[in-house]
């Protein structure tokens, strides 16, 4: 049997939410999500008087009764929305605590849109992992893909390779990452990600450890990236200098996403899943 990585309480919870998001939807085929277009959907929108070539059937007589004009009716057109979700399986993402929140919130994401009756695709760096479907009848295989995701082990710069998992059709693009890569990396990222989406948003993970480390005494450092060590000291003032360098890569990395256009959160894992997606995510009004 398999072991899914949301219990199915929550699954329930999460599929009456869905993905909000202003940009044009894409998609050509019927979904869920109203369209700035005119269509065939149920949901009347306004009159328009009748002109040569529009379909008959749509005549409204009722109103030719009462004005001897003619004029049709028109509707709200529904539109299926494309989400593609990248997740970073690079190496600084495998800590237990951390890999399985980012895929926690992977698969809640993509419940949304499967619930919804829109196209999910979703993509690692791994070779092997990629899903691409539509409608509910394909949440437990979405479920199964990310579950069995046992360990982050790619080795290399997700930064650097990760358009190279990415479809160029979608109408909300999410990027799930720890954001450790070298600021000018992330800068050629991100200005090439506008191509992909309309809307792109960039969810950094990050543990209470990596924020505010407890560490004291002499200890050895293995980058997890690179097996390269480092022995060091640990004081309090070597501390406060990764604070600062931490805080000028993040705020360097928020510049960016703002100079692109990239929406950006960032979640703790020490909060819990809960806390991220119906605070953080449903206040921001990245969901709905």
């Amino acid at each position: 049997m398999m072991n899914f990585i949301l219990p199915d309480d929550w699954i329930a919870k999460i599929g009456r939410l869905s993905v909000a998001t202003s940009s044009k939807l894409r998609g050509h085929h019927k979904g869920s999500h109203r369209s700035q277009r005119f269509g065939s959907s149920l949901d009347f929108s306004d009159f328009r008087e009748y002109t040569l070539g529009d379909d008959v059937r749509q005549v409204d007589w009722n109103v030719y009764a009462r004005t001897e004009k003619y004029f049709i009716k028109r509707f709200l057109d529904e539109q299926e929305m494309r989400v593609h979700i990248l997740l970073d399986s690079s190496r600084s993402m495998g800590e237990e605590k951390k890999w399985l929140f980012a895929r926690q919130i992977v698969a809640s994401l993509g419940l949304m849109v499967l619930s919804r009756d829109d196209r999910l695709s979703f993509s690692s760096l791994e070779e092997d992992i990629h899903f691409r479907r539509k409608g509910a009848t394909y949440r437990k295989s979405f479920l199964q893909v990310v579950s069995k995701m046992e360990e982050a082990t790619y080795k290399g710069s997700f930064a650097r390779n990760g358009l190279k998992a990415m479809p160029k059709d979608s109408t909300v693009f999410f990027v799930v990452t720890d954001g450790l890569e070298p600021i000018p990396e992330w800068e050629q990222f991100f200005r090439k990600l506008p191509r992909f989406a309309g809307d792109i948003r960039c969810i950094q993970i990050v543990t209470e450890e990596e924020l505010n480390p407890k560490y004291t005494g002499d200890v050895r450092l293995i980058d997890s990236e690179s097996d390269k060590d480092l022995n060091i000291s640990i004081s309090n003032r070597v501390l406060e200098n990764y604070k600062e360098e931490r805080h000028q890569h993040e705020t360097a990395f928020q510049a960016i996403c703002s100079r692109f256009g990239v929406k950006n959160i960032q979640l703790v894992v020490e909060d819990g899943i809960k806390h991220a997606i119906f605070h953080k995510l449903l206040m921001n009004r990245w969901v709905q």
